[in-house]
């Protein structure tokens, strides 16, 4: 089988199954309790944390640790808006582009629906890229929050966040980004990208599933969506996942020692496979930025088919894929994401994501172009009438 759908989940890397293991058997403490266990688990999570806050460029204080990519989504788009509003309530209005993750925008819509805030949504071009003149043309004096993610999840688009984020400090407004998919292929400073909040999961990066990251800066008031014990400086109460911080940590830094050239060679691997593909099927468009992308994404839609179909033919030819967002399974509309591009929504349906973890080899992905041009093939034949 060739694993192609690495932006719906990762495998769990070795080593990072040994870092967490003392912590789900031997040191099973809890990190609040005052006897030998609990410190070594509160030792544990501390470590964690420095070593998250070491590859962020950020204090260890700004991490709080959640159960994904979503619960960090969550807590930085209510959180930050809820609380803001509270110290001024003329500031009810958040701003997200019109490719968010549902984590986003259903956090937005939320807050919309039940504490009264207007959403405004910022287009993107036909590459999926949101400009700075289109962000200004909506920020105003009542925005609590811009938050507009790293990279897309669907097709791989990468925004100029440090700008965009530069034009949102302007009007003295916070500025959060979704980093799951960015996470081990692009730089994560958040000094340099000048962000107030960025959100990681770790099973994106070869950490279980079950473990995420929000970083907020320090000074940054965050309405928590979790009330109990206090744990995570009051951000997030509830007993920490220390094996799962832990697995994260581990993974994020190996993630960081490796990104430069992962990035460098897997760039160039899905390069040669986008080609390929276009060589083998000539109607096949690629969807996305053609090279401010992740290097880890390749998106088609291959019009005159069906993207579902598409996907059940390469299944049997042992290539495991996906239609769009995992997020998204079950439903047969058409992407909003695509459909934000411009896209016309029968084309938006044929739509197949390629997604690359860091192992992938040339071999694999040469094999896999080969199968999408059968697949397409076979799909076409089976939708072309017969003469009797």
């Amino acid at each position: 089988m060739i694993f192609l759908d690495a932006a719906a989940t990762t495998p769990v890397r070795r080593e990072v199954l040994e870092a967490m293991w003392p912590y789900l058997s031997g040191e099973f403490g809890n990190p609040s309790s005052h006897h030998s266990l609990g410190e070594a688990a509160a030792s544990a999570l501390a470590g964690a944390r420095a070593g998250v806050a070491k590859v962020l460029n950020c204090r260890s204080g700004e991490v709080t640790f959640t159960s994904g990519g979503t619960e960090a989504d969550n807590l930085a788009v209510k959180g930050i808006a809820l609380a803001r509003q509270a110290s001024d309530p003329a500031l009810n209005r958040v701003v997200i582009s019109a490719i968010e993750h549902p984590a986003v925008e259903e956090s937005a819509r939320y807050l919309e629906r039940v504490h009264g805030f207007a959403v405004d949504v910022v287009p993107v071009d036909g590459n999926g890229r949101v400009t700075v003149d289109a962000l200004q043309g909506v920020l105003g004096p009542g925005t609590a929050l811009v938050s507009i993610m790293y990279a897309n999840n669907e097709v791989g688009t990468v925004q100029p966040v440090a700008e965009l984020a530069a034009a949102a400090h302007e009007l003295g407004i916070p500025f959060h980004t979704d980093a799951v998919q960015a996470a081990g292929w692009l730089p994560l400073d958040v000094k340099v990208l000048g962000v107030d909040a960025l959100s990681l999961s770790g099973h994106k990066l070869g950490a279980p599933k079950g473990s995420g990251v929000l970083f907020a800066k320090g000074r940054l008031r965050i309405e928590p969506l979790v009330h109990g014990g206090g744990q995570e400086r009051g951000r997030r109460s509830g007993t920490e996942n220390v094996a799962g911080a832990v697995a994260l940590s581990m993974a994020l830094t190996l993630s960081h020692a490796e990104q430069a050239s992962m990035a460098e060679r897997v760039s160039g691997l899905r390069d040669r496979f986008i080609s390929a593909v276009q060589g083998s099927v000539p109607e096949a468009m690629l969807t996305g930025h053609p090279w401010e992308r992740l290097p880890s994404v390749a998106s088609f839609c291959f019009p005159g088919t069906s993207g579902e179909s598409v996907l059940l033919e390469l299944e049997r030819l042992d290539v495991v894929c996906s239609s769009g967002s995992a997020c998204a399974a079950g439903s047969d509309a058409p992407s909003p994401v695509l459909l934000a591009l411009g896209i016309a929504p029968e084309t938006a349906q044929t739509a197949v994501r390629f997604s690359f973890t860091s192992a992938i080899i040339e071999t694999e992905l040469e094999q896999a172009a080969a199968a999408v041009a059968t697949a397409v093939g076979r799909v076409r034949n089976l939708a072309t009438p017969q003469r009797g």
